[in-house]
């Protein structure tokens, strides 16, 4: 009993582990970008935006197709029309104006209408129903064509749109993901630098409570202690709102905890590529590049567009119908008489003289084709000079990375000299606390310096357009 009892209490903690576990999301910075490339918003909205376009393409599409539309007119006269008839039209004009008289409640005041004058009358029911069904097909129609083409480089744009964005997505994981770890890193110095402060603290206190020492240095130690523990209270709020960041550009909650498997010093080793300094830059291949290609010739289609306008339209249809009348709504009923009728047409649409509108509307569109020429000229120069920054750059960080570890590794070496010196009574707490101050300068230096190496990689990553794995 006490053996199954035991075996229940640790199938319970089991499960507690487990579901804690399921709870909290591991990443590396791989699947980091991975998993932000399907679930961050942006990408999302890109995503959505790529189905649309394929809808407008049909929908476009479909103006070239047969159309079918069906209507139905019902009218219900509250006051019927009268219509004047000509008297001199009736051989019998005083039987005609009796029938009329009797039939619809008329009068000619009882006066004879003169051979000049009218004989009013009501023609048609007081109710009537037109049911029609119509065949529509569009011919020909240039602005038609050009739509078409115009609907496939709509869905090209999305494409690219959301190539772009992952692109924009990857580099934001990465900042976001290194920012977390230097928070953590930065956190994991100061608590070690905290813990040999106080030590030195302890035994400075020892020291000047035998008189061995002045107070000034015990105060000067706590001064450096004193700042020392508010920048770990302010870095663990950085490292909160780091996480919540990294969260964003994952595209989950941000109370979402998550735990990161990849440390700094080894994500440094991984993006420390040197081969990556002498890679060509292939301008054509260039997403932005090829987005600016893809506007002009949007803007060429505009153009067409307003060419095309002042071509001729084609169109034919094909109609069938029936109407029914009567004076009560009797249209359900088995007996009501239905007349059906039938139609068809063609239609051709010429235009002939816009005053000049339709000249104007095409030589706004070709003055929009060539600024954007000029755009994509200022584009190539623009994006071979950000090769050649990104590259620059990401070089200066590696070169920065290796001197500040040169640099931490001296003023770790004169800080432990200096606690030698002040604990033998060689130097004061002010040396003391300058090569303290020192070393703290060049931890930060170094952290920063990893993750400049990291992102400035990321940076030279987009601008070269190198694919996301």
């Amino acid at each position: 009993m006490k053996k199954y009892i035991k075996n229940v209490f640790i199938l319970f903690f089991v499960s507690i582990i487990v579901n804690a576990q399921e709870k909290v999301l591991h990443l590396s910075m791989e699947d980091a970008i991975n998993y932000a490339i399907k679930n961050n918003y942006d990408n999302k909205v890109a995503a959505k935006n790529i189905d649309a376009a394929k809808e407008r393409k049909w929908e476009t599409t479909t103006i070239g197709l047969p159309q079918i539309n069906g209507k139905v007119d019902y009218q219900y006269w509250l006051k019927q029309q009268i219509s004047l008839l000509p008297a001199a039209a009736f051989d019998n004009r005083e039987s005609v104006i009796q029938t009329v008289e009797e039939f619809f409640g008329l009068t000619a005041n009882g006066s004879p209408v003169p051979p000049e004058g009218f004989i009013p009358l009501v023609f048609g029911t007081k109710q009537s129903i037109n049911a029609s069904v119509t065949l529509s097909q569009l011919i020909f129609d240039g602005s038609y064509l050009v739509g078409l083409q115009s609907a496939k480089t709509y869905l090209k744009i999305s494409e690219q749109a959301k190539e772009k964005t992952e692109l924009s997505t990857r580099e934001a994981v990465v900042n976001a993901y290194g920012n977390v770890l230097v928070a953590e890193k930065t956190l994991e110095i100061l608590e070690r630098n905290k813990r040999v402060l106080s030590n030195n603290l302890n035994e400075t206190k020892k020291i000047f409570e035998n008189g061995l020492t002045e107070e000034e240095n015990v105060e000067q130690l706590q001064i450096t202690l004193g700042n020392l523990e508010s920048n770990i209270n302010n870095t663990k709020r950085l490292k909160g709102i780091a996480y919540q960041m990294l969260n964003i550009a994952l595209g989950i909650d941000i109370n979402k905890e998550l735990a990161l498997t990849d440390n700094l010093e080894e994500l440094v080793l991984r993006n420390t590529d040197l081969e990556l300094l002498s890679k060509k830059f292939n301008l054509e291949n260039h997403i932005d590049y090829r987005i600016a290609e893809n506007n002009k010739v949007a803007n060429e289609l505009l153009v067409k567009l307003e060419k095309s306008k002042a071509l001729p339209s084609l169109s034919a249809f094909l109609n069938y119908g029936a109407n029914a009348n009567s004076d009560s709504f009797t249209f359900f009923d088995s007996q009501q008489q239905w007349f059906d009728y039938s139609l068809l047409g063609v239609s051709l649409n010429v235009p002939i003289f816009s005053s000049f509108g339709r000249k104007s509307r095409t030589a706004q569109a070709q003055i929009e084709l060539e600024n954007t020429k000029i755009r994509l000229q200022e584009i190539k120069q623009k994006l071979d000079l950000q090769a050649q920054t990104a590259m620059s750059q990401y070089q200066l960080s590696i070169e920065n990375y290796e001197t500040a570890i040169k640099n931490l590794r001296l003023a770790e070496r004169i800080e432990k000299k200096q606690q030698i010196k002040f604990f033998e009574g060689l130097s004061t707490s002010f040396d003391l606390s300058q090569a303290q101050n020192q070393l703290y300068t060049q931890q930060n230096n170094y952290v920063q310096s990893m993750l400049n190496v990291i992102a400035k990689k990321a940076q030279l990553e987009t601008a070269l357009n190198i694919p996301i794995k």
